[in-house]
């Protein structure tokens, strides 16, 4: 495995593999601005969403800290923020700034879009100019912070794509790496596996905690089983038919030597490397925005019947080890391990070949999501607007 990747060094010392300028809106109001300033300068790229007006508490905070989050991911260069309110907007502009990149933030009210949008297009051409000069140079793994969630699973993800991201882990963790899990509701009936990865009693007690608030929910809304949505219909197609079965395939994702070093709130950025686990949603979309909202730069994504999904700033790798799904949807596979089903190779090799492609991908060559153009960014909402 190399020791080395080709990065850009940001300005608080953290390193990513992609070198964007974001036009990023506070609140869905401000979508039309932010899609106009992205027409305007190539370059800039607008990551519009749906929610930001009347959220509060604990749904508010999730929503600033992903944003916020968002915009400070080493894969961006610089973040143009535009939203109605000049407040809000302030509030995502600064907690951007700490990072030290170029950031500048326009308020809708009392001037409307036009001005708005020619205000903040000057700001995004300077800022994409600025980027485009920036240099990548030679960094260490360790500066690497790597983020799993399969999807779309099927028998094959159990037994093939998991265990290869499963693989890579133990090499990335010994090599002293960042990397993260989650999907608290597909460790469902796998929990108690975990304690004995988990670094410290008070590890495993933060872990229980996060999984006890989704049960909690759960019950909450009067569902006494996962039924309507977990496993998936087409889990089920794919010969998954119990949540158990899929918490199996999901704790495949963490290898075999891989520590759980601490536990993470939703957005949450860890505080040291090694393994995270991270409360999130099991839907793809939510859970790699969460990833690229916690800093992480490389996404490993397993599949088995297929799964198109991609991030606008963090680079989503996909592994399928079916060979039925690799043939009909080849272009959205990254890394092939259907030989490993077949014995044509062996799980060490698998993981090695994953690595490769994080390294080629982290240097620089675009992934099929990339190049296909996916580029879901979907936030996670707690519960009803005010």
């Amino acid at each position: 495995m190399h020791t080395t990747f080709q990065g850009y060094r940001r300005e608080n010392g953290r390193v990513g593999v992609r070198n964007h300028v974001i036009v990023l809106p506070v609140d869905d109001l401000s979508n039309a601005a932010a899609e106009a300033v992205a027409n305007n300068i190539k370059g800039a790229m607008a990551i519009p969403h749906p929610y930001g007006r009347l959220q509060f508490g604990a749904d508010l905070d999730l929503h600033f800290r992903t944003l916020i989050g968002t915009g400070a991911n080493p894969n961006v260069a610089a973040v143009v923020v535009i939203g109605i309110e000049d407040q809000w907007t302030q509030k995502v502009v600064d907690g951007i700034a700490a990072t030290g990149k170029p950031v500048a933030g326009f308020g809708i009210e009392l001037h409307g879009d036009h001005d708005t949008i020619m205000r903040a297009s000057k700001a995004a051409r300077e800022f994409v100019q600025w980027a485009s000069e920036r240099q990548r140079e030679t960094c260490p793994i360790t500066d690497l912070w790597v983020s799993t969630k399969c999807g779309e699973s099927d028998t094959t993800s159990g037994c093939g794509a998991n265990p290869t991201v499963g693989n890579a882990f133990d090499k990335l963790y010994d090599a002293g790496c960042t990397l993260v899990f989650g999907e608290t509701s597909e460790i469902t009936g796998g929990e108690k596996l975990l304690e004995s990865r988990c670094r410290t009693p008070e590890v495993w007690k933060q872990f229980m905690f996060m999984f006890d608030r989704y049960q909690d929910m759960i019950n909450r809304h009067k569902t006494s089983d996962l039924s309507d949505s977990q496993p998936t219909k087409g889990n089920i197609a794919g010969g998954l038919t119990t949540i158990e079965e899929k918490a199996l395939g999901n704790i495949q994702k963490i290898g075999k030597r891989c520590v759980i070093d601490g536990v993470l709130d939703k957005a949450e950025a860890p505080a040291g490397p090694g393994l995270w686990f991270m409360d999130s949603s099991s839907a793809a979309a939510e859970m790699v925005t969460l990833c690229a909202a916690s800093g992480y730069v490389v996404h490993f994504f397993p599949t088995g019947q297929g799964n198109v999904i991609g991030n606008p700033i963090l680079p989503v790798i996909k592994i399928c080890a079916n060979p039925r799904t690799v043939r009909t949807m080849s272009e959205h596979v990254d890394v092939d391990t259907s030989g490993l089903l077949q014995r044509q190779i062996t799980m060490d090799q698998a993981g090695d070949k994953l690595l490769d492609m994080m390294f080629r991908t982290a240097n620089g060559r675009l992934t099929a999501a990339e190049a296909l153009g996916h580029r879901e960014f979907v936030l996670t909402r707690l519960y009803e607007s005010a």
